[in-house]
């Protein structure tokens, strides 16, 4: 199974008129990197970056202004992800991004089902939260101590951690050993334990005023009593 894990910056939060101007991808196959990866910046044109979006990235209009623009990669990255999921931490956001990408250049979008949205799984695995990306880090151990702003390539190393740890972790490497895995046999001889009984029952513990009271309390429940079970199949 192919999967791509990848993360967008943008020039603010309007798909509609700002654009993608990083993407990031890290190949997994059968949930484990394959360490092909995409990493583009992209010149978004006359659109301008927002403060906001720059305080979060850092990605300023002057880096990007020699950048080719989106229709410029576009075919590395149809082919880049061809065949394969697109995942994403709060994947509506960029999919968003991309599908109105496409849009501007007369492709098909990507449809819902080719795409897996980390966030909605994280929320379902723990409903109680926090389930941002660097929560999720935390929780799974994984150092993100050199994540001091998002940048698409590093959000998708991150996430690709934190996906592989959420879908079974080290442990899925037992299922893709397919048929280079030899399979052994072992036969167990049946071993019989015989256990001993008392040579006579231990004295009851019970006094016979006890014993009385207990009897009267079976006799008041009369065939609803637990203990004439017992007493029958005796």
């Amino acid at each position: 199974m192919r999967e791509i894990i990848f993360d967008t910056e943008t020039t603010g939060l309007e798909s509609k008129l700002d654009r993608v101007i990083e993407i990031g991808g890290i190949e997994l196959v059968n949930n484990f990197p394959t360490g092909r990866t995409l990493h583009l910046y992209i010149n978004p044109g006359d659109r301008k970056v927002h403060p906001d979006a720059l305080a979060v990235h850092g990605i300023t209009d002057e880096f990007l202004k020699d950048k080719p623009s989106f229709g410029d990669v576009v075919q590395q990255i149809i082919e880049f992800f061809d065949g394969a999921k697109w995942i994403a931490h709060n994947a509506t956001f960029d999919m968003g991004f991309i599908n109105a990408e496409f849009a501007r250049l007369g492709i098909p979008p990507v449809m819902s089902d080719q795409v897996i949205d980390t966030l909605a799984m994280a929320r379902r695995k723990h409903p109680m939260g926090p389930n941002s990306l660097d929560a999720l880090c935390r929780r799974y151990g994984i150092d993100n101590a050199h994540r001091t702003k998002h940048g698409a390539l590093l959000d998708s190393e991150l996430l690709a951690e934190v996906y592989i740890e959420m879908t079974g972790g080290r442990q899925t490497a037992l299922g893709l050993m397919g048929n280079e895995r030899s399979s052994t046999v072992v036969e167990v001889e049946e071993v019989m334990i015989e256990v001993a009984g008392r040579p006579r029952p231990l004295a009851s513990r019970l006094t016979e005023t006890e014993l009385q009271s207990h009897a009267a309390m079976v006799a008041s429940l009369k065939d609803k009593a637990v203990w004439l079970k017992y007493k029958l199949a005796e």
